[in-house]
């Protein structure tokens, strides 16, 4: 019996963290079916509670685990407190502009943003940590950027919700990697919606001075889904945080496109968003590119591997 543990242990944790994955990924692609049945409550109202509700659910579960301790602790810490302020101002606009993409009918445009999330992280690495592509890499770089030109002749426009919401989130995801492991899923978002706390009254302040703040005004049901945003935002941050620790960085590459794919799928069959031929074409370029930069980062994985020593 002793000797089957080490090999069925890691066998279990992997088990566990494909269903963490899966449950956190499914979680942030059925995301636009919740910000679409919080109606008539406009982008910035619901970003805004978004915002406070999340401060107060992290503060809930800190106080529950009694994990104040690593709060102080990163409190004195003025380096990273000061990054994830930077976290936090990215992950809004990053909030603000998905919501906005939504609510406005442009879901398609909010998933072509994820699905180019992955070459735009190779291509900060680049800009931002000066690091050098591979071939392949490079080639799945140009694909997506012809797919983004063949986007904006279709659209008229440069496609700025997708390429606003890919840069946004890899630049969130730099942010978060200068940090580490020294700040918990939890903490992490307590800080960075704390700081975001001001940015919110004051964009309730002029939702109300405007429009009119919804909530508590469009029946239960509304306030309460209102009221939810803190969990929703923080519960698959908690199961992507669990998945992370139990699986392999090139696993957790893979499952991410369930988000953009469900987001898809969601804008074309059951938002009836229009697809025509160049913007097919479009998206096709880009899923393209994700096939060029899946199959290098395989294949670069297993060449490390093999350069590998083996222990002992």
């Amino acid at each position: 019996m002793s000797q089957s543990q080490p090999t069925t242990a890691p066998a279990f944790e992997q088990r566990g963290g494909m269903l963490f994955a899966f449950a956190a990924y499914g979680f942030w692609g059925f995301m636009p079916i919740y910000f679409l049945v919080l109606a008539p409550a406009g982008p910035f109202e619901i970003v805004a509670w978004r915002v406070l509700f999340s401060v107060i659910f992290c503060a809930l579960i800190i106080l529950v685990m009694r994990s104040w301790g690593a709060l102080r602790r990163l409190l004195r810490d003025r380096r990273t407190m000061l990054t994830l302020g930077l976290a936090g101002v990215l992950v809004f606009i990053n909030w603000q502009v998905y919501v906005i993409a939504v609510v406005s009918g442009r879901v398609n445009e909010a998933a072509l943003g994820y699905f180019i999330n992955p070459i735009v992280t190779v291509l900060l690495g680049v800009i931002v940590l000066h690091e050098r592509l591979r071939v392949t890499q490079w080639v799945a770089v140009g694909v997506s950027g012809v797919a983004v030109i063949v986007l904006a002749v279709n659209y008229g426009s440069f496609p700025w919700i997708s390429l606003a919401l890919a840069f946004s989130f890899g630049l969130y995801g730099l942010a978060k990697k200068r940090v580490g492991p020294r700040v918990d899923a939890v903490t992490g978002l307590a800080v960075e919606t704390a700081w975001l706390t001001p940015i919110a009254i004051v964009q309730l302040v002029f939702v109300g001075a405007t429009t009119g703040v919804v909530f508590g005004t469009a029946g239960v049901a509304n306030t309460v889904l209102l009221a939810a945003a803190g969990i929703v935002t923080s519960v698959p941050l908690l199961l992507f945080a669990a998945a992370a620790r139990r699986l392999p960085l090139i696993v957790i590459g893979f499952v991410q496109y369930l988000t953009p794919i469900l987001q898809f799928l969601i804008g074309t069959f059951i938002l009836h968003e229009a697809m025509p031929l160049e913007r097919w074409i479009g998206f096709s370029l880009v899923w393209l590119a994700l096939v060029i930069l899946s199959t290098d980062m395989v294949h670069h994985t297993r060449s490390v591997r093999r350069a590998s020593p083996l222990p002992g």
